[in-house]
């Protein structure tokens, strides 16, 4: 009998991490899952344990490196408290479709289904559902079956509609010794590399969606979702280009599509053009590739309207299960992104275009967005002297290099960049934008940090104040590790966005939504990054070209009068429509 030398089960598992192609693993470490701590240190060149302050921090960061890399990110916590402040990174990956993969320590064997110390039914709290957080949920009681559990869980999570799976992990079966004997058939061996399988579109599927194109007058392209590669977004590139068609990117995909390119019509997010909004309103065939069109991205179902849209809607998505689950397509095709847009940039295009001023013009209406002379009601020192925000994002866009990964989290902070900013898109061989489209506050932050660890690129985070104290822990996890993020951190002493709607619906009844708050360039410094406070726009410039060129990070805290609460008005002239509504309906 030929025998192998025996091993912890722990080890196994990151023996099999290891053939995945996994090189970071983020969480914060538990008695639950020593063993695998113990492989960490065991394999400790081929695969580094990125040690958080905050379950939270840690899911997010591993979401960032499945946005980033299209496979799995991985994240480890301990049980019950553990897993349930990592849940809102599966709720993150759930709905942005981000392949992620949690690994849960959990209680002993002998003491599961006692309501032991820290013990969670994870099946009934992670899902899994369409309502729920995980793809797939799985307690591996077995050892020898490791490698087996971890290929599956690679698979579910980049397979039809990304997204993230549960690994719950006894501790007892995490200590046990397996002592492989390959005479009985048990090799005990990390699995080969999973890779996603891509959908293909069929011949005939392909043929109706050329027909119904043809039929066009003022189509309209909205791309979107997970699974984008460069080479994915060249070949969207050059359909768009054949067929002459205005491309829109999904809420917070901005980079789908080149925002400099003469065929972008802007992001179908918040805060959206008002001459967007009314372009998709007005074309006459909607051709959505990889994105759900969500929420946010169909303006609550109201720019596309849900069972049945007003547009002819043609819905190219890699799940089946997705499809026709909102929005009745007139013609559903699953497909992945990357052989859609493979198939797409083949079509064979007519010779002219009936539509060809309509797509320069929504152009044109992107262009005219981008002039911050659109911003109306806003005081003079705020829209032009003391804090002009455009300028703010111009000089980021003149200093970035086109490779830069910007990140943000959730808040009325972000829409500054959403609107202004130019992203360069896969096209050019990078990811470059992190953000949450299920609006997780606390993001941007754990996620540049992701970035810069495993990209060794350039990371900017623009964040709030009540967004990054939610995760602003994670400076202490950038600092161990040696990531540097540049952070411009807005000031407005509120929860921006929940005041805004609270002036909108109940006008000058404050509550609940003013922030006392922290010096956070000196709580930056704290950490072990570098920390500033500015007032003015004309003190940005040095202070980003002093971060630029410095080692550590940098916190740039810049005071923003609350007036500026978004890209098109005033808090002030909010509140005075609202009231005049009040004195309407008296």
């Amino acid at each position: 009998m030929i025998s192998h030398p025996p091993q912890l089960a722990g080890h196994l598992l990151v023996q099999s991490l290891i053939a995945q192609g996994v090189t970071h693993a983020f969480g914060v470490p538990g008695e639950s899952f020593l063993a695998v701590l113990d492989g960490f240190y065991q394999y400790r060149d081929q695969i580094k344990f990125v040690v958080n302050r905050q379950e939270g921090g840690a899911a997010f960061m591993a979401e960032a490196v499945g946005k980033l890399t299209r496979r799995p990110g991985v994240c480890f916590v301990t049980r019950g408290p553990g897993a349930t402040n990592a849940s809102i990174g599966v709720h993150t990956a759930f709905q942005d479709s981000t392949p992620l993969v949690l690994f849960v320590g959990d209680v002993a064997s002998n003491a599961r289904d006692r309501e032991a110390f820290q013990e969670l039914n994870y099946l009934s709290f992670f899902g899994p559902s369409t309502q729920g957080m995980a793809k797939r949920v799985e307690r591996i009681d077995d050892p020898t079956r490791i490698p087996e559990y971890i290929a599956r869980a690679f698979a579910t999570a980049m397979n039809g509609r990304p997204g993230p799976v549960v690994l719950v992990l006894p501790q007892d079966m995490l200590m046990q010794t397996v002592t492989p004997h390959a005479m009985a058939g048990t090799t005990l061996q990390a699995l080969p590399k999973v890779l996603a399988v891509e959908g293909q579109i069929g011949l005939q599927p392909l043929s109706q969606l050329r027909e119904k194109l043809l039929k066009a007058k003022q189509p309209m392209v909205i791309a979107g979702g997970s699974g984008w590669s460069p080479q994915a977004a060249h070949d969207l590139q050059r359909f768009a280009e054949n067929w002459c068609l205005p491309v829109g990117n999904a809420f917070r995909f901005q980079d789908t599509f080149d925002n400099h390119h003469p065929l972008y019509a802007g992001d179908v997010g918040i805060g959206l053009n008002p001459k967007l909004a009314q372009r998709i309103k007005d074309s006459d065939l909607i051709l959505a590739i990889g994105c759900r069109l969500g929420e946010i991205t169909s303006g609550g179902y109201t720019l596309i309207e849900s069972p049945r849209p007003r547009q002819t809607l043609l819905h190219i998505h890699a799940s089946a299960e997705e499809l026709n689950r909102v929005f009745q397509a007139d013609l559903a095709i699953q497909a992945s992104v990357a052989s859609a847009a493979a198939s797409l940039k083949e079509l064979s295009a007519p010779a002219s275009f009936k539509w060809a001023r309509w797509s320069a013009a929504c152009h044109a209406d992107y262009l005219v967005n981008l002039q911050s002379s659109a911003i109306k009601d806003l005081p003079a020192d705020t829209a032009q002297g003391v804090v002009n925000m455009p300028a703010i994002i111009a000089t980021l866009q003149q200093h970035l290099p086109p490779d830069a990964v910007l990140t943000n989290g959730a808040g009325n902070f972000a829409s500054w960049l959403h609107r202004f900013y130019r992203y360069h898109g896969l096209v050019k061989g990078f990811k470059t934008q992190l953000a949450p489209t299920n609006g997780a506050m606390g993001y941007g932050v754990p996620a540049g940090i992701a970035a810069a660890l495993t990209t060794g690129r350039l990371v900017f985070t623009l964040t709030g104040d009540g967004d990054f104290l939610m995760n602003g822990q994670e400076l202490a996890t950038a600092a161990q590790h040696g990531a540097k993020t540049i952070i411009l951190l807005l000031n407005n002493g509120m929860f921006g966005t929940i005041r805004m709607h609270q002036e909108r619906e109940f006008p000058q009844r404050m509550s609940g939504t003013p922030l006392r708050n922290p010096d956070f360039s000196a709580l930056a410094q704290a950490y072990g990054y570098a920390g500033v406070r500015i007032s003015r726009t004309e003190q940005f410039e040095p202070e980003l070209v002093a971060a630029l060129a410095r080692e550590q990070g940098t916190l740039i805290e810049l005071m923003l009068e609350p007036e500026a609460i978004t890209t098109r008005g005033s808090l002030n002239a909010i509140t005075e429509e609202a009231m005049a509504r009040t004195l309407d309906r008296r």
